[in-house]
């Protein structure tokens, strides 16, 4: 054969394949989560290259230019109308830029910023070998009550790292509510899924139970993510498709296009249900939803208070997000089969927590069962399956998240000798002792009980009539029974605080920086304004309310 005919030979074979395109990425639409990942990758750098005195700062500096950065550039692009008309898929189909995910990153950003305050903070304890000490372990690596523990703390080491763990979570919480597709879904849960492990064990007091919680926490967060990406697996095996047009295409019915190699296995609704179902599994462990919320109380009373109110705001937020989005652009012709689940659902949590809440003693497993029965409220919102269901669930995040970090920013204020003193019997008789810091956190309770006049009001109002316009009345009457039994938990506390004698031995009231003022003034703001005045936030969170498909 002549070199010729070779030469044709090999030029005809190779003539069909089509060149690889570089991939396309719009950097502008996706600059809130670069902002965030590129500063905690500057945090990284200065663990390793600033003399460890000035790190303090400059993490801090870091963390609140980058959120702030991010947060005006998600402004810009909702003023630039990419959360109403410019709304689409961005970078290859990996990422949603429309009105849900713009106000979730939005607000996930507002509650960073508070989330880098309260971490911030550095005087509540009494100063240790002439440093101040904030809430963090002097050295993360050193076993609890060993001589390398006690050593760091008189050298006055602090773990500065915490500041691009967060913004590493952060990162991926972004992403996690905007995510178009599966596989970005699921590196998105890892990214601020590990950061958290972490946070979370690192404690300065009670450095044991902390590192506990850590573990609890990353067991059965282990367990959630492979159960996730398990069902991921089904999904694909059902549509050909992480991409969540093409799954729900198959669903419809309406797909072009069929691969010959996975026409034996499409449209097999026994993948569809099972993988579906695994996938909402994973999403409901991160919300803490009954009966995957074993977690939650032990997680939040070990970690670290000002991680423990960060990561009820800013995680649920999040985990919201993609699921309205895998309910309501992925799975809207399973409606029939994933509502009944969700009602259920929806029922035993806002139950469970409201009824569990009740027996608790100390103020921060109070505020997690709190936060469950929470979860349950907004999976109402989740159920409306409607544009007014969404937007309700977006204020409700919005106006929740902020109550939260509030909170928990008040509970790291109370102390005793052995630190923050979280037992509820200790808080006895605080409306006489500090009447303004015991007023804060009664403006935050009554918030979360739903009284009218604060944001938990307009949001509990806007879910359940989403949800009785939805079809869901019966779910209304639970919900607002488990409202009524969740008031009496947080009317208690008020007042064991403002109507019971204060003890003599009882806890002292730190003054903090001013960063936690900010934090906590920040939240008392949010709570009456969204209270008094929901309009323009209802109305924002309704122009926001539209997922792009």
């Amino acid at each position: 054969m002549s070199a010729a005919a070779v030469h044709s030979l090999w030029t005809t074979a190779a003539e069909p394949i089509a060149k690889i395109d570089a991939p396309k990425i719009e950097y502008g639409q996706l600059s809130p989560t670069l902002i965030v990942l590129g500063a905690a990758l500057v945090g990284v750098l200065i663990e390793a290259f600033v003399p460890r005195k000035s790190r303090y700062y400059a993490q801090v500096f870091v963390s609140v230019v980058a959120l702030a950065a991010a947060f005006a550039a998600v402004v810009a692009l909702a003023a630039g109308g990419y959360g109403t008309t410019k709304a689409h898929i961005a970078a290859m189909g990996a990422i949603a830029v429309d009105g849900p995910a713009l106000f979730l990153q939005g607000t996930i950003l507002l509650a960073g910023i508070l989330g880098v305050f309260t971490f911030a903070e550095r005087r509540l304890d009494p100063e240790a070998h002439g440093n101040r000490v904030d809430s963090f372990a002097a050295q993360a690596a050193s076993v609890p009550g060993s001589d390398s523990e006690k050593a760091a703390v008189k050298a006055g080491f602090t773990t500065t790292e915490v500041f691009p763990l967060l913004l590493f979570a952060i990162g991926g919480m972004l992403v996690f509510p905007s995510a178009n597709d599966l596989l970005t879904l699921f590196i998105a849960l890892e990214v601020f899924s590990l950061p958290l492990y972490l946070l979370c064990a690192v404690a300065r007091r009670k450095r044991l139970m902390s590192q506990e919680a850590a573990v609890k926490y990353f067991l059965l967060g282990a367990f959630a993510s492979a159960f996730t990406l398990f069902g991921i697996a089904l999904l694909y095996g059902y549509a050909g498709s992480v991409s969540y047009a093409k799954i729900a295409q198959v669903v419809d019915g309406t797909v072009t296009n069929v691969d010959p190699a996975l026409a034996g296995t499409m449209g097999n609704d026994v993948l569809l249900l099972i993988g579906a179902a695994m996938v909402v599994m994973g999403l409901l462990f991160k919300v803490g939803a009954v009966p995957f919320h074993m977690w939650t109380p032990d997680v939040y009373q070990g970690a670290p208070t000002p991680v423990t109110g960060f990561m009820a705001a800013a995680t649920k937020v999040a985990a919201f997000g993609a699921l309205l989005r895998l309910l309501y652009v992925v799975l809207p012709g399973l409606r029939w089969d994933w509502r009944p689940v969700m009602w259920a659902v929806a029922i035993v949590t806002m139950l469970g927590g409201a009824i569990v809440a009740i027996t608790q003693t100390d103020i921060k497993r109070l505020l997690a069962y709190s936060s469950i029965a929470h979860a349950g409220f907004i999976l109402a919102g989740v159920i409306a399956a409607s544009p007014d269901g969404v937007s309700s669930v977006l204020f409700y995040l919005a106006a929740y998240s902020f109550v939260t970090i509030g909170a928990f920013a008040v509970v790291t204020l109370v102390r005793d000798a052995g630190g923050e003193a979280t037992h509820l019997s200790k808080w006895a008789g605080l409306g006489r002792r500090s009447p303004l810091v015991a007023a804060v956190f009664a403006v935050f309770l009554l918030a979360f009980a739903g009284i009218p006049l604060t944001s938990g009001f307009a949001g509990k109002f806007a879910v359940f009539k989403a949800a009785a316009e939805g079809g869901a009345g019966a779910l209304v009457v639970v919900g607002v029974i488990s409202s009524a039994i969740a008031a009496f938990f947080y009317i208690r506390v008020i007042v064991l605080m403002f109507f019971s004698e204060p003890k003599p031995e009882g806890p002292t009231v730190a003054v903090p920086s001013p960063l936690t003022m900010t934090a906590i003034a920040f939240g008392v703001a949010v709570t009456l304004v969204l209270g008094v005045a929901p309009q323009y936030f209802l109305d924002l969170a309704s122009q926001a309310g539209i997922f792009v498909r």
